[in-house]
């Protein structure tokens, strides 16, 4: 079923067209992925779409009752409420009919004690037509599916109690996110939901929108998430909106393969165009009147030729080259037994890996786990409580920081490169400058005033002149759009040095990594290969013979004893889980005997009876949201 449809949408700010004529559908279930170069338009199409600002010309068809909910990249709640009572804002309705159906029993049971009255049938009928209702709206279950959502997305038991003006900003980034999934809207307009999500909740999230029976509208990055999640391409290029009935890759091959195609037909009517001037031209040359005759002729055939568009050609690219001044020593970083609290909070506790030259190696692990906070002590930039870190010989660090912090506000985008490299004469800072694509007069403006993408794009040039041996990335792709990625992927698999970088882009880490190092509440797990060869492993169970290599008897001995105890503690586990999945299965088979019996309009001739099955009803639910969050416990472990 068609949900929406824009027909020659335009959009011009002053004199600069934005969006022309834009032309697309969307079916209910749809899900697209709207991509293009930072500042193509795609923001400004969502804000368009959902009412936010005008277009200047072009017809928006939404079908009747269609709610459309927006997500935006930079959103803030500010509520004194607890995360959980916020996420309760969704459901006020359904909480106002639960509050008309405990009135309701109480005016059944007060009539009904006076005996048989058409007032008491008229309560009865009304509180059947809302129990039913209240039922198809998931009134029973609508606290677990709050829990479930806040959990997918990231947030602990211990979270849901917080107050949301003491959240992070990517907290209430998140808490944003499941406000609008809960609300359930037709159409999902989503602006980088990913930003703020650790791996897991990114994986839950595209589980999520797959199965998500609306349409969805989702401006990203995150190629991986698209290739998972979308059925559609909408590309914004050149002011033009092109449609891909496919995900990600399948995009990137048919429109290469559409461009050349678009090239090679554009070169043969130019070619054609210039041998049928050349004919006019001799026939003109010949003179007399038959040859004027058929030069007219021709100019007149050329004349009613559709001509092609120029081909717009690749968009300008940076041009990074990360390039070590010096060569470091084999070994780059070693870290033993790292401990690092705050207060009584122990966030890293025994943390040991090494990183040799030449290494690319990817830092994962859940938000708040402590992966900026590592490298801050690497940097130097925090103490440790224990533990060892040791540089190796000649190793020069490099820090791409997340927050950018390190650029000055205050200066222009040339002051900001020329007053750390005062050697450099006007015409090499322009040079370099627009090799990341600060050209003309955007050399002047202020640090403060770029966007996202333009700061991540000062931050990579500044750690490019650094000339470092050892780059420290924190989170290097977040503001950066698909072809600014790729151009930094391919810097860093060019890059001769050495590489710790936390990312939670898993194209990106699967592309440009060689080692990846899991931090978990227990240390950290190495990995040797890229992040598909992580899953993998993170998929198996293996016990690999080279492990015991050096190791005493007793120590092998201890470690298989554990390895049994262990064992024995999944199998004791999956026992209790089985055990509560069959509780939870009884408990879903009495609740539907007991709706079953309540959606008989003949029960409710008894309004005692009505009212001590409701209440046997919400017994039951609260005793089967409590095995739920059981079993969402022990799976969680």
């Amino acid at each position: 079923m068609l949900v929406l449809s824009c027909s020659n949408l335009t959009k011009t700010y002053i004199i600069d067209t934005i969006l022309d004529n834009l032309s697309f559908t969307v079916e209910d279930g749809d899900k697209i992925g709207v991509i293009g170069l930072n500042g193509s338009g795609k923001t400004t199409l969502f804000n368009i779409l959902n009412g936010e600002i005008p277009q200047d010309s072009g017809e928006i068809y939404i079908q009747k009752s269609v709610q459309i909910g927006y997500l935006k990249q930079h959103t803030s709640i500010e509520s004194n409420k607890t995360v959980f009572n916020e996420c309760l804002e969704v459901f006020l309705p359904l909480i106002e009919m639960e509050e008309s159906l405990r009135n309701l029993e109480h005016e059944i049971s007060l009539e009904g004690s006076r005996g048989e009255s058409e007032k008491l049938s008229t309560l009865m009928e009304q509180y059947a037509n809302l129990s039913e209702k209240f039922l198809s709206l998931n009134g029973y279950g609508f606290k677990s599916e709050i829990k479930g959502t806040l959990k997918g997305l990231g947030f602990k038991d211990e979270d849901l109690d917080k107050e949301v003006n003491v959240l992070s900003g990517g907290q209430k980034s998140r808490l944003s996110l499941a406000k609008l999934l809960l609300e359930k809207p037709d159409i999902l307009l989503l602006d980088e939901p990913t930003n703020h999500l650790d791996i897991d909740a990114i994986d839950w999230l595209e589980k999520f929108l797959k199965d998500y029976k609306g349409a969805a509208l989702i401006i990203s990055h995150d190629r991986y998430f698209l290739d998972r999640v979308v059925n559609r391409i909408f590309h914004i290029e050149h002011l033009k909106l092109n449609v891909y009935n496919t995900n990600y890759t399948n995009f990137m091959a048919r429109r290469k393969k559409d461009l050349e195609i678009y090239q090679k037909h554009f070169e043969d009517q130019q070619k054609e165009i210039k041998r049928q001037e050349e004919i006019i031209r001799r026939f003109k040359a010949y003179g007399g009147e038959r040859y004027h005759g058929l030069a007219e002729s021709r100019q007149k055939m050329l004349d009613k030729m559709k001509l092609l568009d120029k081909p717009m050609g690749e968009q300008q690219k940076s041009r990074i080259k990360f390039e070590p001044k010096v060569k470091s020593g084999r070994d780059v970083l070693r870290v033993e037994g790292l401990e690092k609290s705050f207060g009584d909070f122990k966030l890293l506790r025994d943390i040991n890996f090494n990183i040799y030259r030449g290494e690319k190696v990817g830092l994962i692990g859940a938000n708040g786990i402590g992966k900026t906070t590592l490298f801050k002590i690497i940097l130097g930039e925090l103490s440790k409580d224990g533990g060892e870190i040791t540089l190796g010989h000649h190793v020069e660090k490099g820090y791409f920081d997340q927050e950018m912090t390190k650029l000055n506000l205050n200066k222009t985008i040339m002051d900001e490169i020329w007053d750390e490299n005062p050697t450099f004469d006007h015409y090499k800072v322009r040079s370099i400058l627009s090799q990341f694509m600060f050209i003309g007069d955007d050399i002047f403006k202020q640090v403060s005033d770029l966007s996202g993408g333009e700061k991540g794009r000062l931050s990579l040039l500044k750690l490019m002149l650094s000339q470092a041996n050892f780059l420290l990335m924190d989170e290097p792709t977040n503001h950066l759009d698909i072809d600014s990625k790729e151009v930094l992927e391919e810097a860093i698999i060019n890059y001769e040095g050495t590489l710790f970088v936390i990312s939670h882009d898993r194209y990106f880490l699967n592309k440009v990594t060689d080692k990846i190092l899991e931090l978990t509440k227990e240390g950290i797990k190495e990995y040797i290969g890229n992040y598909d060869y992580y899953l993998e492993k993170k998929n198996e169970i293996l016990y690999e013979e080279d492990e015991e290599d050096g190791k005493t008897k007793t120590q092998i001995k201890l470690e298989k004893r554990k390895e049994k105890e262990l064992l024995k503690e999944e199998k004791v586990k999956r026992r209790e889980i089985k055990a509560l999945e069959e509780k939870i299965s009884n408990q879903e088979s009495k609740l539907e005997e007991l709706d079953n019996i309540l959606c008989d309009s003949s029960i409710y001739d008894k309004p005692e009876k009505v009212v001590e099955l409701t209440k046997e009803r919400e017994n039951l639910q609260m005793e089967l949201d409590n095995l739920y969050n059981q079993w969402i416990l022990l799976t969680e472990e």
